[in-house]
C-alpha cells in the first residue's frame, strides 16, 4: 500500500502561499502530526502485485456487460444501487446504518477487508460516491480508488479476464454508526455564508451558471444554492483520467475560495458527482461532508437559488 504523506500535500499549498490544511478533527495538530493518513487511492503497479492477497474486495463499477467481457482478476462487479437506500423521495440516499452493514457483508467486505474500487471505462464519480458510502460506514481507512481504474491498467498491458468471479462468503462487520459526512438542507442554508465554511457546487459550469436546468425526476431548476462556488467534479483528474497531483489539487480548491482550515460543504445533482471533489478534499486534508440529496432536494423544498 503506498502511504500518503500529507506534508506533501502541505508543502504544495505552501508553494500556493498558504499553510497545510489539517485533517477533519486534526485542525489543532501542527502539520506533521497529521501526516499519518494513508491516501485514498493505490496504483496499478501496487494492486498488481497484492490480487492474490486473501483479504482484497476489489470492486469493478461500469455497465455489466463491460464487466462480463473483461475486468481485472478477481474483481466482482458493483451497481450504485447496490450500496444506497432502497426507499425515498430522492434519486440517491445514503442508507442506515443496518442496511448498509447487511450490503457491504454481502459484497464479502470484513472487518479485515481492503477494498480496492475502480471504474471499467470513466465512471469516476460512482466510483467516488461507492468510496464515500465505504468512509461513512467507518472504513475509509481500508478502501482505495485505483488511480486511472482500468483504462490506465489497461494501456499499462495489465491482465485482464472475462472468467466471472467466484461467489464468496458473505463477509463479517461489527454492527458501526454512520460517520459524520451527511448534511442536509438547514445545514447548508445556515452555514454557507458562514466564515469557516465554503459551499462548493460540483456540477458542471454550465449548470452552475444557469445555462442548464438541473434537477431529477420531476424537479429542475437553473442556477446554483446562494453562496456557493463553482469546482466542476471532472477537475480533479487529468484527461486520462488518472488524478491530478497535491499541488494541482489545492489549488483548484484555492481558487474555488477555500482557506486553511476551512470546512467545505459539496453538493451536485443528486449527491453523486459531488463525491469526486469530497475525494479530493480528503486526499489533501480538507475537511469536508456531502449535501446528500443535493440539487434535487433544494429543489424539492422549493429554496431560492442564484445565477
Amino acid at each position: 500500500m503506498q502511504i500518503k504523506i500529507l506534508a506533501k500535500a502541505a508543502v504544495a499549498f505552501a508553494i500556493l502561499g498558504g499553510s497545510a490544511i489539517l485533517p477533519y478533527r486534526a485542525h489543532a495538530q501542527t502539520a506533521a502530526q497529521a501526516t499519518a493518513q494513508a491516501e485514498p487511492w493505490v496504483s496499478t503497479a501496487w494492486l498488481e502485485s497484492h490480487l492474490h492477497d486473501p483479504n482484497l474486495v476489489l470492486l469493478h463499477v461500469g455497465e455489466e456487460s463491460q464487466y462480463k467481457s473483461a475486468h481485472i482478476p478477481g474483481a466482482r462487479f458493483i451497481r450504485l444501487a447496490d450500496v444506497a437506500a432502497t426507499s425515498g423521495e430522492l434519486s440517491l440516499e445514503m442508507p442506515t446504518a443496518a442496511e448498509l452493514r447487511q450490503r457491504l457483508q454481502g459484497l464479502g467486505i470484513s472487518d479485515g477487508s481492503r477494498v480496492v474500487v475502480y471504474f471499467g471505462d470513466n465512471q469516476v464519480s460512482v466510483s467516488t460516491r461507492i468510496l464515500f458510502t465505504l468512509q461513512s460506514a467507518g472504513l475509509a481507512a481500508h478502501a482505495d480508488l485505483l488511480d486511472g481504474g482500468m483504462p490506465k491498467w489497461r494501456r499499462e498491458g495489465r491482465t485482464l479476464t472475462d472468467r466471472a468471479t467466484a461467489a464468496t462468503p458473505p463477509g463479517t462487520l461489527a454492527p458501526f454508526n454512520l460517520q459524520p459526512t451527511i448534511v442536509d438542507a438547514a445545514f447548508v442554508r445556515a452555514h454557507a455564508r458562514q466564515p469557516g465554511y465554503v459551499l462548493i457546487d460540483a456540477r458542471a459550469a454550465v449548470y452552475y451558471d444557469g445555462l442548464e436546468e438541473s434537477g431529477a425526476g420531476g424537479h429542475h431548476r437553473r442556477g446554483h444554492i446562494p453562496g456557493a462556488h463553482s469546482l466542476p467534479f471532472t477537475g480533479i483528474t487529468n484527461d486520462d483520467l488518472t488524478l491530478k497531483n497535491p499541488t494541482e489539487l489545492l489549488a483548484l480548491f484555492r481558487k474555488a475560495g477555500v482557506k486553511p482550515g476551512d470546512r467545505v460543504i459539496a453538493y451536485c445533482h443528486i449527491g453523486q458527482q459531488a463525491t469526486a471533489v469530497l475525494f479530493a478534499a480528503r486526499a489533501v486534508g480538507i475537511d469536508a461532508v456531502l449535501y446528500d440529496g443535493s440539487f434535487e432536494d433544494w429543489t424539492m423544498r422549493n429554496l431560492p437559488v442564484e445565477l
